[in-house]
This record gives structure tokens, C-alpha cells and sequence, in this order.
């Protein structure tokens, strides 16, 4: 059998620690192994793990500038929920931490999204997708 293959958002962010508690608040779990005061490595499942790095550190793995989050898009994530009512409390937990809702909610009837930005803009765009409703074609 194949190990799933692991992926790492690696984003850079102006206060390690502020953009931690932020990520746990909306119910990512700290890897100590790999976080230091340079970065923090957040478990979003058992494959998939944020890095907020500091701009120092970010700039150690691209000769590319950081671009400013708050006024250039770069990346989405898109995180998949079990249904609209989790899509709700993963916005309201950003919101109530210090993030924003650039965007309004989009509601296709088979999905359900909103897009969601950490305190440095960082876009994700938490969803639920009913397949069994969704377009055929």
C-alpha cells in the first residue's frame, strides 16, 4: 500500500506566535518537533500541515519577494468540511480570532463556500460540496 503523500502550506506571516494561536484557534494542532520562534508546523490532518514561517525564515527557502497578503492573492486553500454548518464554525472561530471575510459566501445550491483571511491575509476558502448534487458534465 502507498503512504499518502504529505503537503505543507508554507506561508509567511509578521508574528509567529499571534498567527499560532490564530491557526489553533481555528482548531489546528501544534507539532512542537518542528516549531521554533522562526515557525510553527500546525497539523490540519494527518497529511496536511500549515507552516507560518517568519519572513526571514520564508525567505531561506525563495529568492522570490514575500508578497503582501493584504493586497496581492497569491494562494487559496481550499479545505474541504463534512457539511455548511462546519464551513460556519471553522469562518466564525477565524473571524472572532482576528481574521477577515474578504469575500461573500457563495452558495451554488451542490456547494457551499466562504472565503476566510488570516491577520496577515492569508486566503482559505473553507467549503462543503453535496457530489450528489453537483452538475453532471
Amino acid at each position: 500500500m502507498t503512504t499518502p503523500a504529505m503537503t505543507f502550506i508554507n506561508l509567511p506571516v509578521t508574528d509567529v506566535k499571534a498567527s499560532t494561536a490564530f491557526y489553533e484557534a481555528l482548531g489546528f494542532t501544534l507539532n512542537p518537533q518542528f516549531s521554533d520562534e522562526s515557525g510553527s508546523c500546525l497539523v490540519i490532518n494527518e497529511t496536511t500541515f500549515a507552516m507560518v514561517l517568519s519572513h526571514e525564515k520564508f525567505r531561506g527557502f525563495s529568492d522570490a519577494p514575500v508578497p503582501d497578503a493584504k493586497t496581492s492573492t497569491g494562494l487559496m486553500v481550499a479545505l474541504s468540511f463534512e457539511d455548511r454548518a462546519a464551513v460556519d464554525r471553522f469562518s466564525a472561530a477565524a473571524l472572532a480570532h482576528g481574521g477577515g471575510e474578504p469575500r461573500p459566501v457563495a452558495d451554488l445550491g451542490f456547494m457551499y463556500q466562504r472565503t476566510i483571511s488570516d491577520p496577515d491575509g492569508h486566503r482559505w476558502e473553507p467549503f462543503f460540496m453535496d457530489m450528489t448534487q453537483a452538475p453532471k458534465g
